[in-house]
């Protein structure tokens, strides 16, 4: 049992010492060896590798990939006109060598991250000090940009090489802070409000004016209606007169018989009109009295 106990601390014992000396480097990393707190290979293939056990050796890993830096800073920014802008902006890095960014940086990423940060602010401000919110906000953005990452690479290839390479640098947003844009919004409103109401004063009169011309047009046009319709009516009258001054004159007993036919309709159009006459002596009843009525007749 003691052999048999033996054995298989011995076995453990290996397998510990086997798996501390063995690591495996993913294609996404970097794998640094240290030797007694110095490096001592970096390994940049993925694999399995081989290390003494500690602590003689340890192993450390550091993201190869294309890593997003992205703004966190809100103070404002003074461009050359000394307006107060606030912008957010990304820069797009990777780690190139692992032993200048060890050195000259820091053990992780993170490290890399905080210093660059502050680089990318600084020649932000430097750059947006030479420049103009026009300038800022127009085409001369994208001039901007590369100035900025041309001053972010020879900050980080400099006396000291940090071992990084900068892709990308981006604004994503450029903005004045709240009291400005409070200010520039109410301005902005007060200047479609003014807008706005000159519209309206225009259309007004401009309906005003419509509405005259189109009351002027209905005025002439019942004016001409009603002179035509007169002229049409005059001419009615002076036919009917003439084809009445025709017929009576053809028979003046009948003329005079029609006559009083509308003499009497309009003196008793209504029913209490009340008339006292004598119909024995009055003229007007005549053609009631027996001797006009059977010569009409008979005519």
């Amino acid at each position: 049992m003691n052999r048999v106990g033996f054995a298989i601390s011995s076995l453990l014992v290996l397998l510990a010492l086997a798996s501390s000396m063995l690591f495996v480097v993913d294609q996404r990393q970097f794998g640094v060896v240290y030797a007694l707190g110095q490096i001592k290979e970096v390994i940049t293939e993925p694999g399995l590798n081989i290390k003494l056990p500690p602590p003689f050796q340890n192993v450390t890993y550091i993201d190869k990939r294309l890593l997003t830096l992205d703004s966190t800073d809100t103070e404002p920014m003074l461009t050359a006109e000394k307006q107060r802008v606030v912008i957010d902006w990304y820069v797009r890095w990777r780690i190139t060598d692992p032993t200048e960014y060890i050195r000259n940086v820091g053990l992780n990423e993170a490290a890399g991250a905080s210093q660059l940060n502050r680089v990318v602010r600084n020649a932000f401000q430097e750059e947006i000090n030479k420049r103009t919110v026009k300038e800022l906000l127009s085409l001369k953005r994208e001039a901007l940009m590369a100035d900025v990452k041309a001053e972010v690479l020879e900050k980080v290839r400099g006396a000291k090489p940090w071992g990084v390479d900068v892709v990308d640098v981006r604004i994503t947003r450029a903005d004045y802070v709240d009291a400005i844009t409070e200010s520039v919004y109410r301005r902005m409103e007060a200047e479609r409000k003014r807008v706005a109401n000159e519209l309206r004063s225009t259309g007004g009169a401009e309906g005003e004016k419509i509405r005259a011309d189109a009351d002027r047009q209905r005025e002439v046009t019942i004016a001409n209606a009603y002179r035509d319709a007169q002229k049409v009516k005059g001419e009615g009258d002076a036919e009917a007169a003439r084809i009445y001054a025709e017929a009576f004159g053809r028979d003046p007993q009948f003329a005079q018989f029609y006559r009083s036919l509308e003499a009497y309709k309009a003196s008793f159009s209504k029913k209490s009109d009340v008339m006292v006459l004598d119909p024995s002596s009055s003229e007007f009843f005549k053609v009631f009295r027996g001797s006009a009525a059977p010569a009409a007749a008979k005519k």
